[in-house]
């Protein structure tokens, strides 16, 4: 098979190496390539892959064109995942949909602001509107061509779902048209919950458990014959791998005393707009430093800063604590713990784990491989950060699936009781974590690794679509299904307007001088009845807001000449 594996950056390889690494042992051509490749520090590790695999080819993905309708088209999409957080599931989840609010064009902010537009029925109305423009608008020629040079047997493409704009969608939507078999390979575990909804459904979707694959069924109405249950993948390194050093040698390499247990703190990636969680580590210490328990006023800590936050750390001084430290080095460059994506990594990481004696969190995916590790997994509840964890939908597997791998402990008191009960080895957490780790992580069995599960559903994959789909040999184009009638108002200028004055984000609107009001006003949209009266709208609307502003700074200049008359007046000055 010839599978092509469409990634937006290298850096999402990491969670499918293993997969990418059974297909190429298996005689497979596979061709990785990523939408966006300037300064990706991972292209080094797909590079590296390829080098030790000759069947394994490393390229860069063609977006989509710069025309009339991308800006329109990506406006569109924003608007319609914005719809997805305004349902009851998403209730009492303020953060997610705050997030996804402030890259929503004004127009459909105003438009939802109506009487009833909030609704179920509202936002049915609004749904279906905005699928009939994202179907209407033309495929993209450069994918399009791409895909039928390269000719894969199969396409496999992550995130597909993220909150960043890409051309992820277009290549879906192109290879459905030529008949190409395509998979959409889950990220993570709190992606099909926290990002964008599904549009064209590929013919696969490749989940990790049936948690995942409920999602898929319930949040974005995929058929579930559709959902295959793999496993998590990038979960299988974890399972029988060795330490890389002794204890004694890693808390000497890390600067921490060898003759106390040490506490892994690791920090989380957090919801959009979440406090800094430096601080809040800053503040665990000096509560675990003023217990009056000595194992937890005396226990060394370990505090492993987030690869994607390490900016948070650039002023924190932790030399006034004893026994504490930091994993990597964090200096004015941003350098610090790195991403376990290559072997010094994570082996790095994986010590600092293995040697811990209890790990501590927010909301991470390195309570899992803790898990896996077996080590104690503690999370803190804490206001400041419960749009991180109660405000969102996939914190609660954490603590629920399987009787949940990590306990979570109110604020600091409860906390610092469980942690202590770790710390003497009082906790109870092998079978809560071996329950969480069959239903999460493997759920076809412990001793059953996900990868070969996945690598066989890939082979599955191009055999089956395509004797369904009846397109044997070639790749055969399908009907696309826009709508021709719907084009102009795509092309329009009534949405090419919303998208040059208007900004993300409720209220924030683009302020424009004149000369680049004239300028975005001729453009080479076709000169419909309807663009022409938009267009003398809004220059009318244009030299409202122009008259306004004049008499508000008369208004101004009449107020400041008032009060240094009067001010004149008091002091008996005459300029």
């Amino acid at each position: 098979m010839k599978i092509l594996f469409c990634l937006l950056h290298f850096g999402y390889e990491r969670n499918f190496e293993p997969v990418i690494r059974e297909l190429a042992a298996r005689g497979h051509d596979v061709h990785i390539a990523a939408e966006r490749t300037d300064r990706d520090p991972a292209k080094a590790i797909v590079e590296a892959i390829a080098h030790q695999h000759t069947n394994v080819t490393v390229g860069t993905l063609p977006g989509r064109e710069k025309d009339q309708y991308r800006d329109v088209v990506q406006r569109i999409r924003t608007a319609f995942d914005y719809l997805r957080y305004l349902e009851p599931t998403y209730r009492g989840m303020p953060g997610l949909r705050m997030r996804s609010e402030d890259r929503v064009p004004v127009g459909l902010l105003r438009l939802l602001d109506l009487p009833g537009m909030k609704t179920a029925a509202g936002r049915a109305v609004v749904r279906m509107l905005l699928r009939q423009l994202e179907r209407a608008a033309p495929p993209s020629d450069a994918i399009t061509e791409y895909l039928r040079a390269t000719q894969p047997d199969a396409l496999l493409i992550t995130p597909l779902i993220g909150i960043v704009t890409s051309s992820q969608l277009d290549y879906v939507a192109a290879a459905k048209r030529l008949g190409i078999p395509t998979g959409f390979c889950v990220w993570s575990w709190d992606n099909l919950s926290s990002k964008a909804l599904l549009r064209d459904l590929p013919d696969r979707i490749f989940v990790w458990n049936e948690t995942q694959k409920n999602e898929a069924v319930t949040l974005h109405h995929v058929p579930p014959r559709r959902v295959v249950v793999s496993g998590a993948q990038c979960f299988d390194r974890w399972f029988d791998r060795k330490p890389s050093r002794s204890r004694e040698e890693f808390c000497r390499a890390v600067g921490l005393p060898v003759d106390r247990p040490y506490v892994l703190y690791v920090c989380s990636t957090m919801v959009w707009k979440s406090p800094p969680e430096a601080q809040f580590v800053v503040r665990w210490i000096r509560h675990l430093r003023a217990s009056a328990d000595p194992v937890l006023r005396d226990a060394a800590i370990l505090v492993r800063p987030h690869p994607g936050r390490l900016q948070e750390w650039i002023d924190v001084d932790l030399s006034g604590f004893q026994n504490v430290a930091l994993s990597g080095r964090v200096g004015a460059a941003g350098a610090g713990a790195a991403y376990p994506i290559d072997d010094e990594s994570r082996a790095e990481y994986f010590d600092a784990l293995y040697h811990s004696s209890a790990v501590v969190g927010i909301n991470t995916s390195a309570f899992i491989e803790a898990g896996i590790i077996g080590r104690p997994v503690y999370a803190i509840l804490a206001d400041e950060f419960s749009g991180t964890q109660a405000g969102t939908i996939h914190f609660r597997y954490l603590t629920e699936v399987g009787g949940g791998i990590a306990q979570a402990g109110r604020e600091f008191d409860e906390h610092a009781a469980q942690l202590a009960g770790a710390l003497r080895g009082q906790s109870d957490h092998e079978d809560r974590q071996r329950r969480f780790l069959h239903a999460f992580v493997r759920p076809r069995g412990l001793d059953q690794p996900a990868t070969p599960v996945f690598a066989d559903a890939v082979e599955d994959l191009a055999g089956a679509v395509r004797t369904a789909a009846g397109t044997g040999a070639g790749l055969k184009t399908r009907p696309s299904t826009g709508h021709a009638y719907a084009r102009p108002v795509i092309a329009g200028a009534a949405l090419d307007r919303l998208v040059q004055f208007t900004q993300y984000g409720r209220g924030k609107r683009l302020i424009m001088t004149k000369d680049e009001f004239v300028a975005a006003a001729v453009n080479e949209t076709p000169r419909t009845p309807l663009v022409e009266k938009f267009r003398e709208r809004t220059r009318k609307r244009f030299k409202k807001v122009q008259k306004q502003a004049r008499r508000a700074r008369k208004r101004a200049i009449n107020a400041r000449d008032r009060i240094l008359a009067a001010a004149m007046k008091i002091t008996g000055t005459h300029s």
